[in-house]
């Protein structure tokens, strides 16, 4: 498991020593991500994708809670109307039922996910309105007070946004 670790820095100049700083801390570019405002050039830095910037994993994570809820009261109830009479097997309809919830509620809340600005960026979102850049790097637990005191360090105008408990590892 990694931890992401926000920065706001003020500038462009001092976003790409930054990034430097950290690629030769070790940290592979794929776990440093840079989000600005549109029209800010950060095609020196590894710029946030779809993962960063919108809220397409909260929403697949949402969307499987509910749609296998959902598939599994269909399921119950359609193995009771259905099934009940017959003597058939209903473990496997409950389940199917299940299962197709999760990933259809996965699917279709990551849709909508995809469009919608990630939550957990909602604290940040003003700085960024006014031209700081926004750091997110993604470091073993291990590594998060070396980094914070690196950064500290080196770049005393980069202002610590906060720790996020823990992401998924993504290769």
């Amino acid at each position: 498991m990694r931890k992401r670790i926000y920065y706001l820095i003020p500038e462009l100049l001092s976003a790409q020593r930054i990034m430097n700083d950290l690629l030769l801390a070790k940290i592979e570019e794929k776990h440093i991500h840079f989000l600005a405002k549109d029209g800010l050039d950060l095609s020196t830095l590894h710029r946030a994708n779809l993962l960063q910037e919108s809220d397409i994993v909260h929403g697949a994570e949402l969307g499987a809670v509910v749609g296998g809820a959902t598939g599994l009261f269909a399921g119950l109830v359609g193995a009771f109307v259905v099934l009940s009479d017959t003597g058939l097997p209903w473990g496997s309809v409950v389940l199917a039922t299940g299962v197709a919830g999760v990933l259809f509620g996965a699917w279709s809340s990551s849709m909508i996910g995809s469009s919608a600005p990630n939550t957990r960026l909602k604290p940040f979102r003003r700085a960024i309105e006014r031209g700081q850049i926004l750091l997110m790097v993604d470091v073993p637990r291990w590594r998060v007070v070396e980094i914070e005191k690196l950064l500290q360090r080196t770049h005393p105008e980069a202002v610590l946004g906060g720790v996020e408990p823990s992401i998924l590892a993504w290769p």
